[in-house]
């Protein structure tokens, strides 16, 4: 976030305030007074190594059908169509659990696409138009994983305001987008689904690592990276907030930060965002044992005063960047969650649960009780032997567990232990459908689960 009179200024950012002490109502004034006081060379190449070759070296038809299929069912935003391709693949004689999955991992051949600073390129979310700042190398080879840096701008900015300040810090490696939302409202659901879809968007047309995503953001974007990244955090190798905090009734939340670390960047002379609210997150995670790295400096800017990013503090950032990737299969889960927030967290998913808080379309205006007693629901999983889990949970009626081979045998039985009962013990048996299904949904090739187990939980001693 960035003041309106520090338009100028490479890395200095607009204030808005998150108070930890006045909760989220003071937030649209304070970032108000901020404002007006500043200014995803695979996919044929799968098919070719998975089709069988005639006598006459001609590639079997029936493979290139099914895998052209199966990116046809990940890629179309048409459910019908999907329902279609979903049953066509199911029907395919060649559609086996090893065939489908070698054309889901390997997607797509990428295509020549632009690269270079490419400002508003459109967006979709909801049926509303938005634009992101982009950034690719100009040395980009569609056969090269790139990370992705996604950078959320700050009240009164862009985010092709901040392409053009950060592109030229990041190297050769790096692919840099940068959506633009209502003066970096990132708090509200729809900043949430723009961020998710700019990833998509990305991934779809360029070679991206998926295990070297990272978000980040300033003042306003640095909430939006906290918020975003903790009902998220399964997506990404690293959050990076600078100089932002969080209400002390999210803190539940960072729980979900126990496999992707944080690097927090914060002023001591931050006149906007007081540096107690980095100072109480890094005492949090602290107490729970987290990854993290905290930087303050004493930095003050001629027209930002303490509330900016410091030249300084880029390179140590960068190398953190290059030096992190995601663990995308931890042998141990924590999720923390509202009733809006019911979605696949790694491999595990809580599908129903007692009355828990429910977060409204903009987080600043809902401050019901549930939100200010922290009832969220709560699960913790862990794979504690081969073929055994054990999971403890709180206001939860329902949830799921996903596997592959790469977290249990799958010819073996399976174990679930929930709050001390077993509450499954037998075999499992992958499906096609489930690794289909999964895939669309979590568009990355890295978390494929062919096998879900739905457990009730039982309540009472």
């Amino acid at each position: 976030m960035r003041f309106k009179l520090l338009r100028r200024s490479p890395f200095c950012f607009a204030p808005l305030t998150l108070s930890s002490f006045g909760g989220f109502r003071d937030l649209t004034r304070l970032c108000a007074i901020g404002i007006l006081a500043c200014a995803s060379l695979a996919g044929l190449l799968v098919v070719s190594a998975s089709a069988r070759s005639t006598d006459t070296g001609q590639t079997d038809p029936d493979a290139r059908s099914l895998s052209l299929l199966v990116q046809e069912y990940l890629e179309t935003e048409d459910a019908e169509k999907a329902g279609l391709a979903l049953t066509e693949i199911l029907r395919n004689p060649r559609a086996d659990l090893a065939a489908v999955e070698a054309s889901i991992r390997a997607g797509r051949p990428n295509e020549v696409e632009p690269v270079g600073l490419q400002p508003g390129v459109p967006v979709r979310v909801r049926e509303q138009a938005y634009r992101y700042g982009l950034f690719v190398p100009p040395s980009y080879r569609p056969t090269k994983d790139y990370a992705l840096v996604v950078c959320l701008h700050g009240a009164g900015f862009t985010g092709d305001a901040y392409l053009e300040r950060w592109q030229t810090r990041l190297g050769e490696d790096y692919i840099l987008a940068c959506p633009t939302f209502l003066q970096g409202t990132w708090w509200r659901r729809q900043g949430e689904d723009l961020v998710l879809a700019t990833i998509r968007a990305v991934r779809a047309r360029y070679r991206v690592d998926p295990d070297r995503i990272f978000l980040t953001g300033m003042s306003n974007g640095g909430i939006g990276t906290l918020l975003i990244g903790v009902h998220h955090a399964p997506l990404f190798a690293g959050l990076a907030p600078m100089a932002s905090g969080l209400d002390d009734v999210l803190f539940p939340f960072l729980e979900n930060l126990r496999n992707t670390p944080v690097y927090l960047i914060h002023g001591l002379r931050d006149q906007v965002m007081p540096v107690e609210l980095s100072r109480s997150i890094v005492k949090e995670l602290k107490r729970l044992g987290y990854p993290f790295v905290y930087r303050e400096h004493e930095h003050v800017h001629a027209l930002a005063g303490g509330h900016f990013f410091p030249r300084e503090e880029l390179s140590d950032l960068v190398a953190w960047f290059g030096s992190r990737r995601r663990e995308p299969l931890p042998k141990r889960v924590t999720v923390v969650r509202d009733a809006t927030h019911l979605t696949a967290f790694g491999w595990v998913r809580i599908d129903a649960t007692d009355r828990i808080a429910a977060f409204t379309e903009n987080l600043i205006d809902n401050r019901d009780e549930t939100i200010v007693n922290r009832v969220y629901a709560k699960l913790e999983a862990e794979i504690v032997a081969p073929n055994r889990i054990e999971v403890r949970t709180r206001l939860v009626k329902r949830y799921s567990v996903f596997l592959n081979r790469s977290l249990v045998d799958l010819s073996r039985p399976v174990t679930i232990v929930t709050d001390g009962r077993v509450s499954y013990e037998g075999p499992v048996v992958p499906s096609m459908e489930t690794l289909l299904r999964e895939a669309r949904l979590r568009q990355d090739q890295q978390m494929l689960f062919p096998v879900l187990l739905t457990i009730p939980v039982e309540n009472g001693p």
